[in-house]
């Protein structure tokens, strides 16, 4: 795709890149920036609770940045959608061995597209059945 919906898509896709760069630098200075001032966000980390204010999202990630290492984090798969003065990236999130998928909504602030929703959690794992000998019930 070429045009003005491939440079939105594209300027969505620069700041989700930010974020999981600032997640990934434990740069709270970066996080902070990337996340609207416009109105209400909300976050959904992992086995969280909603956060549901400015100061309490900015909070949770201090505390994720304050462990010792650096978190591994990666984005891969990321599939945008732009409508209007809104975006979603739906992604997945690889951190070392652990695969967990992502919703990021993204809203026009001005000319910058910032954060307004995170959310992340675990993929469930299918295991692959065992072929059994005999009728199949079902």
């Amino acid at each position: 795709m070429t045009g003005p919906m491939a440079d939105e898509e594209d300027s969505v896709l620069s700041a989700n890149a930010a974020f999981y760069a600032a997640f990934a630098r434990r740069d709270l200075d970066a996080m902070d920036a990337l996340w609207t001032r416009s109105g209400p966000v909300c976050c959904i980390h992992p086995g969280w609770g909603g956060l549901h204010d400015r100061d309490a999202v900015l909070a949770s990630w201090a505390s994720i940045f304050a462990g010792d290492e650096e978190p591994a984090i990666r984005c891969v798969d990321p599939h945008v959608r732009v409508d209007g003065d809104a975006a979603t990236v739906i992604c997945e999130e690889v951190l070392g061995e652990a695969r967990l998928v992502a919703t990021n909504v993204f809203v026009r602030d001005g000319e910058r597209w910032q954060l307004w929703h995170h959310h992340a959690g675990p993929i469930a794992r299918r295991v692959p059945r065992r072929r059994e000998r005999g009728p199949l019930l079902n």
